[in-house]
């Protein structure tokens, strides 16, 4: 065994060069399926940015005013507490919805101020009846900073706040019939709408570690008393609801993830082959000598097991301290990373991943190292004769360029190695053409232009008597504007079912909405509608049925004629007319408007220009679910960035194996006359027929898979199939073209490197 670690410590020391480059690939395999974990919880996990940077509480309890709460703070397993906060169930009330509120009593200065994330507004002054929402509750009820909300507790005790702030927080929020929504309000604000002697109390445990959340929970009940508990959340509940809208990105992400760790797994394996291949005639030596295959599959394993182990201790260093700088997405999404309660473990596995990765592909290169002749004379006796095909006799007879003809064949002439070695690095190609594909989908899904995507990006309301003709006529003569529709969106129910869907109703007979259908027809007739892919599962409806809904007990039988894409709650939607709505007495009041723009306009600037042509009128942009794109999308031009990485890592090693095996090969070419010059550009031609090969091949690849790869994790999701859309073709022109230049340069600096060695030593 001392034998084998002074051989492997010496072959270290002779090859530095290359067990740096195979520690560093190593480093930079790590660091890249970090920063992809990094950016996919970033992405795809909006719950935890909330409740990360809020300092959220694991567990909350809504208790009766008598209820004993001093004790939570001793039970076992608690951090922290948040509260308690006096509170009060109110109804609240706008112009076109009504939404139970639970108010809670807080100070102006105190922690809730500082632990929430505001989306707009500000927090309370503590001047007059301020209240500070939660963001699904102000988007139930139609409000924002600067509108009255009415409210009541009781027939008698009656009154008007006023929305100050909208915030984000990790609380699970407002659902209609399910789970009120959360106000926040001065104390003497609260007290008022208190019904019974005194007001209820809401208190939150945050704990040391979220997987104890039942056992605490039951703690904690235990120390309140049954009696008392009115109410318990906890943070699961909170990320479901919250991740339900979110779910085809996540797939997504998670679709990226797994295939840069496969290109990575083969980055780093074709490094180890390659390394292992440029040693057979010292593995032949080692074994004239007397040292046994298991001798040296045992060193070569290793050796390379310890090279792995310190590259990916490298990569999460580099990672952990300087991740966080990197600009873009990934800077952004590193401190999140690091923040969660389970970064260690998810560093601890991606690193343990790769090496064992690694360790599988060394096992393998060793038992083939094992397998190697004792005596290199036995593989070169007869060698067999390479003949140069006619393709190349042509090319030279016509004249192309000598490094050329030779670098084209020596890359193709190996088949199966240069198969190999294409396979590996079209693996990431293959991948980034996935996500650019997903790119251009997620572009085409939050245009509202109705190519994909069904909901207008923007709506206008208005309180009161609504819009009036010369208003309609002043929003249509906007340039920007191509056609504005009547819409209005109640929530419903499926009898049967305890879960709440979306009914919506849009246009009307004489002014048709342009619906995306993508199986069945639009709607043409009074009570006919379309749904999304996720109802439509959730029912076990299919196209040409019908389906019973009701509204506030009104019912509403509808005759399912299409299939639409619906981003929005999972997909679980059921869009009729306005028509239709009014007729079964579901909507009474002014409606809403859905205002479709012209191709190429800003959503931004036209949601000014008609705030400013409408005063009075409520002008807001795409729903958070379609908005929410716009992360994904810089998501994904960071995990694209990551591929790219892990490519240039695969091209390194395909460079250096190249530049191996041209070095023996230099006397021979000098001999025939080429020139070191024309040494470096069989090189370099080598590498880049390699590189287009991969391309090409990854390219096609991508392409026959994006689109029912996003189709089915689309149908997967409840958005419905048929949204994918390939991407255009400049973009795969500048991905090929890049990756070739990038072969190319790697090439150019080793094989010069290696030409002026040689020729220092043969002088």
């Amino acid at each position: 065994m001392r034998a084998i670690l002074r051989w492997a410590l010496a072959d270290l020391r002779t090859h530095r060069g290359q067990a740096a480059s195979l520690a560093l690939a190593t480093a930079g395999v790590t660091a890249a399926l970090l920063l992809s974990a990094a950016l996919f919880q970033f992405a795809a996990s909006p719950w935890q940015r909330v409740f990360t940077e809020t300092r959220g509480s694991h567990v909350w309890l809504r208790v009766t005013a008598t209820a004993e709460t001093g004790g939570l703070r001793e039970l076992p397993g608690v951090a922290g507490v948040s509260g308690p906060y006096g509170t009060a169930p109110l109804t609240a009330t706008s112009a076109t919805s009504t939404a139970a509120v639970d108010l809670r009593a807080v100070r102006p200065d105190g922690p809730t101020a500082r632990e929430r994330r505001f989306l707009t507004g500000r927090w309370l002054s503590g001047a007059g009846d301020e209240v500070v929402l939660d963001r699904a509750t102000a988007q139930a009820l139609w409000v924002g900073p600067g509108d009255e909300l009415p409210v009541r507790a009781a027939p008698s005790r009656r009154g008007t706040l006023k929305v100050v702030g909208v915030l984000a927080t990790a609380e699970a929020g407002y659902a209609p019939g399910e789970r009120p929504g959360t106000g926040w309000a001065g104390a003497g604000t609260v007290t008022r709408y208190v019904t019974g002697d005194a007001p209820g109390r809401t208190v939150g445990l945050r704990l040391a570690n979220a997987s104890d959340t039942d056992f605490v929970l039951q703690q904690a009940i235990a120390a309140v008393g049954p009696e008392h508990v009115v109410r318990v959340s906890t943070w699961r509940q909170a990320r479901s609801a919250v991740g339900e809208d979110d779910r085809l990105l996540g797939r997504l992400l998670r679709v990226f993830g797994l295939g840069a760790l496969l290109a990575a797994a083969l980055a780093v394996t074709g490094g180890v082959g390659g390394r292992v291949r440029g040693q057979v005639r010292d593995i032949a030596v080692l074994k004239a000598i007397g040292m046994t295959p298991r001798q040296i599959a045992v060193m070569f394993f290793a050796q390379h097991a310890a090279l792995a182990l310190a590259g990916a201790a490298l990569g999460t260093l580099v990672v952990r301290t300087a991740g966080s700088y990197v600009p873009g997405s990934i800077g952004e999404a590193v401190p999140h990373g690091l923040a969660l309660p389970e970064a260690v473990p998810v560093a601890a596995a991606v690193a343990g991943a790769t090496v064992v990765v690694i360790a599988a592909a060394t096992a393998l290169a060793a038992w083939r190292a094992a397998r190697v002749p004792p005596s290199p004379m036995a593989r070169v006796a007869r060698p067999r004769v390479r003949r140069m095909s006619r393709t190349a006799r042509c090319a030279l007879r016509w004249g192309v360029p000598p490094p050329l003809v030779l670098g084209w064949r020596e890359a193709t002439h190996r088949r199966s190695r240069f198969a190999g070695a294409v396979a590996r690095l079209a693996v990431p190609v293959l991948m980034a053409t996935v996500a650019l594909a997903a790119l251009t989908t997620l572009g085409v899904l939050r245009g509202g232009d109705g190519e994909v995507n069904p909901a207008a990006p923007l709506t206008l309301r208005q309180d009161g008597a609504g819009l009036d003709a010369t208003d309609l006529a002043r929003v249509g003569a906007d340039p920007r504007v191509r056609a504005v529709y009547p819409a209005a969106e109640v929530t419903a129910l499926i009898p049967g079912q305890t879960r709440s869907v979306t009914l919506r109703g849009l246009g009307s007979q004489g002014h048709p909405y342009p619906f995306v259908v993508v199986a069945g027809r639009t709607p043409a007739a009074p009570n006919e509608a379309v749904a999304g892919q996720g109802l439509l599962d959730a029912t076990g409806v299919r196209v040409g049925e019908w389906v019973r809904l009701t509204v506030g007990g009104t019912p509403h039988i509808l005759h399912v004629v299409g299939r639409s894409i619906e981003p929005e709650h999972g997909g679980q939607v059921v869009t009729t007319t306005l028509d239709t709505l009014r007729a079964g007495g579901t909507v009474n009041g002014p409606p809403a408007y859905a205002v479709m723009l012209r191709p190429g306009a800003d959503q931004g600037v036209t949601a000014r220009a008609l705030a400013e042509a409408l005063p009075d009128a409520d002008v807001r942009g795409a729903p958070p679910t379609v908005a929410s794109a716009v992360l994904v999308s810089r998501v994904l031009t960071g995990l694209i960035g990551v591929l790219a990485l892990i490519a240039v890592v695969e091209l390194a090693g395909s460079v250096s194996s190249a530049v191996r095996q041209h070095t023996r090969e230099l006397p021979a070419l000098r001999a025939m006359g080429l020139t070191p010059r024309q040494w470096i550009g069989v090189v370099v031609t080598h590498c880049a027929v390699t590189a287009a090969g991969a391309a090409a091949l990854g390219i096609a690849a991508g392409l026959l898979v994006a689109r029912p790869l996003i189709d089915l994790e689309a149908h997967g999701s409840g958005v419905g199939a048929g949204i994918a859309r390939l991407p255009p073709a400049s973009s795969l022109v500048v991905t090929a073209v890049g990756l070739v230049l990038v072969a190319v340069a790697l090439a150019v600096v080793p094989s010069a490197r290696a030409k002026r060695d040689l020729t220092v030593v043969r002088g």
